[in-house]
């Protein structure tokens, strides 16, 4: 019996949160070069995880300027995790198949390190 899992599919490691702001509509806003790296989609649910103060939360992405390094809290979610705290951004998919998720290391500035 084949049965479909929730597993890992993306995950951007100990990024550092470069700006919250309370007054966008809500989100998180993720370097494009960073989303294409962890094979991430405008608009594709992420959960986010604050290794700062321990916060967890849902949101969804919006495109950032590539190569900017930016990770921006939007919204009720900047209530909860802030500028300068560190965060572990991950994604999910259904499947039945186990597979290999997309694990990207970034340093102080978010830009892309390595593979993990």
């Amino acid at each position: 019996l084949s049965m479909n899992r929730f597993m890992l599919k993306s995950k951007i490691h100990h990024a550092t949160v470069t700006e919250a702001n309370v007054n966008y509509v809500g989100s998180i806003t993720i370097d494009k070069q960073l989303m294409q790296r962890a094979d991430l989609l405008e608009g594709e649910q992420v959960q986010v995880v604050d290794v700062t103060n321990g916060q967890r939360l849902f949101t969804y992405v919006i495109e950032g300027e590539e190569n900017s390094g930016r990770i921006c809290m939007n919204g009720a979610a900047a209530h909860l995790i802030n500028e300068g705290d560190k965060v572990i951004i991950m994604a999910y998919t259904l499947t039945e198949e186990p597979l290999e998720a997309k694990k990207v290391l970034v340093d102080g500035q978010n830009r892309f390190v390595r593979f993990l």
